[in-house]
């Protein structure tokens, strides 16, 4: 293909097409009308002797051909991008938008100090927390349009660099005045109590529950809920018993009127991790908030777990 005869604008005008499978969309996303966006498909289809778009009944649908360029296409849009952004980052005039993919828990534990420690330094800055959806989701397309992850599995993410953020332990979270707070330290206790299971997406039972059960135990199961937030409040309301970080129950015991007991068994302790992709190991933006995430980290290490012997190696399959 000889390239003097290629329009950068038309890659741009492709790489719309494909996310949207739709001419008036993807005129609309780049800004130019739906006949220069018709006329910059049929440029492409003769370029590249594919039809890229058809009609499959009443919607458009891509070709295996353009299938295929979505992934590519992206990877040089944005090197051809960097070709032209400044290498500088200055936090006081950013007006950068920064994506991170955080589990519920660890929301809950490092927003509001990380915000507290950006928020005179780059009053500009916006941070846009996705919520935990699972590994699955963690695929290189998503990986193009997320700065910072959040998780306890170490080698959750292929490609992605990595550096231990802060270590946690599990307790069980009941509410003050619990009428059997104080001897659910008993195995025989905490098998009677009534349990809420905290079961992810993806997931047919509480990670808790898999481990225990390869021990010949089984606890009652009263309540199934999809995050340790929701497991709380539900403890906080009722006599209902909870297996979930320790620093979360320290976090919300005094706003949801919430007490940590020790649990009987004591698996090994947990360690949150940051994920960053590769590409953007050297971006000064990426180093910034890396560095103050840092920061928050050591700030939670240096503070005491509660409960101090509660601990779950479970937690690296459902956060």
């Amino acid at each position: 293909m000889n390239l003097t005869a290629l329009d950068l604008n038309l890659l741009v005008a492709l790489d719309a097409l494909l996310n949207d499978a739709s001419v008036s969309r993807a005129a609309t996303r780049v800004g130019l009308s739906q006949p220069a966006m018709s006329h910059a498909l049929r440029r492409l289809r003769e370029i590249l002797d594919d039809p890229l778009l058809v009609r499959v009944g009443p919607r458009m649908e891509l070709t295996p051909r353009a299938q295929a360029l979505r992934a590519p296409l992206k990877d040089t849009l944005e090197q051809v991008r960097g070709l032209f952004v400044a290498d500088g980052f200055d936090p006081a005039t950013s007006q950068r938008r920064f994506a991170l993919m955080i589990p519920d828990h660890v929301v809950n534990l490092v927003l509001a100090p990380l915000l507290a420690r950006i928020a005179a330094e780059a009053p500009g800055v916006r941070l846009d927390v996705t919520p935990w959806r699972g590994l699955p989701v963690i695929t290189p397309d998503f990986a193009r349009h997320v700065d910072l992850v959040i998780n306890c599995h170490p080698d959750a993410f292929p490609g992605f660099h990595r550096q231990r953020l802060f270590g946690d332990s599990d307790g069980l979270a009941v509410r003050r005045g619990h009428p059997q707070a104080t001897r659910l330290k008993r195995m025989d206790v905490f098998l009677k109590a009534r349990h809420v299971a905290v079961i992810g997406r993806g997931l047919s039972e509480d990670p808790i529950d898999t481990w225990l059960l390869a021990r010949g135990i089984h606890r009652a199961i009263t309540l199934s809920v999809p995050s340790y937030l929701q497991a709380l409040h539900a403890v906080a309301r009722s006599d209902l018993v909870a297996f979930v970080p320790g620093r979360l129950i320290g976090s919300l015991s005094a706003q949801l009127g919430l007490a940590a007991v020790s649990p009987p068994i004591q698996p090994e302790g947990d360690e949150e991790y940051l994920f960053w992709p590769t590409r953007n190991q050297n971006d000064p933006g990426s180093a910034w908030l890396r560095r103050h995430l840092l920061a928050v980290g050591r700030e939670l290490d240096r503070q005491k777990s509660a409960p101090p012997d509660g601990c779950s190696s479970r937690r690296q399959r459902r956060s």
